[in-house]
This record gives structure tokens, C-alpha cells and sequence, in this order.
């Protein structure tokens, strides 16, 4: 099974690049990020063979997840405050072919910026959030892969330039060490399980300065994998492909391949 995850900066204005990208990687299952938008295009990705769950947001946020496999929707907020009314988090059951169930859970983490705001308290808030869910993830006997935008960039190594981003919310020791705690739970980034030392691996590239092109870049979508689930880990690639088409998002695919 291929299950892909992808900010792409808007659903409106890259539905023809999403649809390039399904066409040529053919994944299992895709999910989406910061859709912009409070109206998803269901029917035209099932034209392409895709049902869809979305949760939307008027202008911000918003995530979704695309399957060839038979999907169930069940969470579209992440626990632990009803408050919270941005669209960054939706949880499906996946059913293989084989009649195997796996959740897959989509995530848009907050950005933060700037460090030391609201916004990043509500950034550390939520990853904590997420702490607890996995925790419960982890015990339960359905197999967990949970993707998307995370916002962190995990090591020093994931970016091209450590001194430029010491101070970006993304960068911060408390964001790096709640990463770090889902790790503890088990949970294994996919891409570091295979490439621990790649360098110049990355997601996302700045629009200006000639940032893609100079590879002036960060990691920060990640695939994290349940203990039950590593064993079956057979690929983790990005796919620099899309980021450098006409008016690309920002960010780049990321593919998982379970066995």
C-alpha cells in the first residue's frame, strides 16, 4: 500500500497539479493539507478513481484524504479541546484489499510563529494533544500511520541551514522535544528509519530567494509509523517532481510504501 501526504497551498489553485500527481505515482491513498477553502472537489478526484473525506475551513486549514481502498470516516477534531475550531486534523479506517484495517490520520500541525506567542502556546498545545492521542493509538490493536504537515523540523539536519532558523516556532526545543515524545512512544518517522543520514532532504522551499532551486530547504511533512506497523515500512520517498511545475505549492510529496 502507497499512502502520500502533501501541503498543497491551496486545493483551488493546484487541483491540476494534484491530479498530474495521482496520475503519475498512482498512490493508495493521499493526504492533503491547507486547502483553503470550505469547498472540497469531491466528484472530480472520483472521477479519477478516488473517494475523498475532507475538513474544511473558510480562507485557512483545512485537511483531506483521498483512497482507492474502501475509507470510513472517524475523527475530525483532535481530542482534548472543543474549543478548537481549526480544520487540521481527520482520522479514517482504511480497508486493504485483503481485509486488513489500518487508521490513517491526516494532520495539518500549526505553524507558531512567531515563537513565544499565542500561537506558538497553541502550536506546543496542540503537538500535546497529539501526544495523548497516540499514546492511545500505540495500545490499540488497529495498526496506526499518521501524516501530514507537522510543522517540525526534527533534527539540524533537516535544514539547510541551521543559524536560519533558530528562532523560527518550527526550530524551537519545545517543539523538537514533542516530536521527540511521540518517538518515545514508538511511533517511528519513516523517512529517518531508512535515510538516517541523508542530508539535503526536504519538503518545503521558500518562494523567494531562489530557495528550490538553491535546495534551500526544511523538512517538515512526516510519515510516523506504529510499532506494529514499522515491520511492513518497505519506502519512504520525497518527490521533488511537483514542487518545480508552474506556480507549485510550496511543499513537495512525501510516500510511504507499507509491504
Amino acid at each position: 500500500m502507497i499512502v502520500a501526504s502533501w501541503n498543497v497551498n491551496s486545493i483551488n489553485a493546484r487541483l491540476e497539479h494534484v491530479s498530474r500527481f495521482l496520475q503519475a505515482q498512482s498512490p493508495d491513498v493521499l493526504l492533503l493539507q491547507e486547502l483553503k477553502g470550505t469547498e472540497f472537489p469531491a466528484e472530480h478526484f472520483r472521477t479519477l478513481g478516488y473517494e475523498s473525506a475532507a475538513v474544511t475551513q473558510k480562507s485557512y486549514n483545512g485537511v483531506a484524504i483521498l483512497s482507492r481502498l474502501p475509507i470510513e470516516t472517524v475523527g475530525t477534531a483532535l481530542p482534548g479541546d472543543d474549543a478548537d475550531t481549526h480544520a487540521r486534523f481527520l482520522q479514517v479506517i482504511v480497508e486493504t484489499p485483503v481485509g486488513e484495517r489500518i487508521r490513517v490520520a491526516g494532520i495539518y500541525l500549526p505553524n507558531g510563529n512567531p515563537a513565544g506567542t499565542d500561537k506558538f502556546l497553541y502550536k506546543l498545545a496542540w503537538m500535546d494533544r497529539l501526544i495523548a492521542q497516540l499514546a492511545l493509538w500505540r495500545d490499540d490493536s488497529i495498526p496506526t500511520l499518521i501524516g501530514g504537515d507537522f510543522n517540525v523540523i526534527p533534527e539540524d539536519i533537516d535544514c539547510d541551514k541551521p543559524a536560519n532558523w533558530v528562532k523560527d516556532a518550527l526550530f524551537q526545543p519545545e517543539t523538537r522535544e514533542r516530536y521527540r515524545a511521540m518517538q518515545r512512544l514508538g511511533f517511528a518517522d519513516a523517512f529517518r528509519t531508512l535515510h538516517p543520514d541523508a542530508t539535503g532532504q526536504f519538503t518545503y522551499w521558500d518562494y523567494f530567494r531562489d530557495a528550490f532551486n538553491r535546495n534551500r530547504g526544511i523538512r517538515i511533512d512526516h510519515f510516523l509509523l506504529s510499532p506494529s506497523l514499522l515491520p511492513r515500512l518497505s519506502r519512504c520517498e520525497i518527490d521533488r517532481g511537483p514542487r518545480a511545475e508552474f506556480r507549485p505549492s510550496d511543499h513537495t510529496p512525501i510516500l510511504v510504501e507499507l509491504a
